[in-house]
């Protein structure tokens, strides 16, 4: 059975179907539908931490569908702009779990993931997998990608 590792750059996929489509990713669709191409053996879902309800409610959401957390700080600058990139951090748990599946699935539309996903395809030979909506998805994550999946209605709230 193939073995498929799921990676979420969550304020990504927020704000890109929001902005897009004003409404909110299904997670649990998702779940469903990568559950029937193998099994899920790792499930990272990288977001910010604010504290407030309605965000711990999600965050307890995405555990129960199956997802391991992992969270950062919200920080909000003196300018204004905030921060909470897990860019980092992405990549290197995708390195990391590399050699102990067939198949990589990124959740984001950043095109900073660009090269990693060619690292990942020529060093360790993995199918890499990428959702994002189409419009805010940088064409070079696209291009990487041995898959793109584009984020429509299906795959909405």
């Amino acid at each position: 059975m193939k073995k498929i590792a799921i990676f979420v750059d969550v304020q990504n996929i927020y704000y890109t179907t929001r902005d897009t489509y004003g409404r909110q990713f299904n997670y649990r669709k998702l779940w469903q539908k990568i559950s029937t191409q193998g099994e899920i053996t790792s499930a990272i879902a990288y977001a910010t931490q604010r504290n407030d309800d309605q965000q711990t409610r999600f965050h307890d959401a995405l555990k129960h569908i199956g997802f391991t957390l992992k969270l950062k700080p919200y920080i909000q600058r003196s300018d204004g702009s905030a921060k909470g990139d897990w860019d980092v951090g992405i990549t290197i748990d995708m390195l990391d779990i590399a050699e102990a599946v067939d198949s990589v699935i990124l959740l984001s539309g950043d095109g900073d993931f660009d090269l990693l996903l060619k690292k990942i395809n020529s060093r360790y030979g993995l199918s890499s997998e990428v959702y994002g909506v189409p419009a805010l998805t940088a064409r070079s994550l696209m291009d990487a990608a041995s898959i793109y999946h584009p984020i429509d209605n299906d795959l909405l709230l």
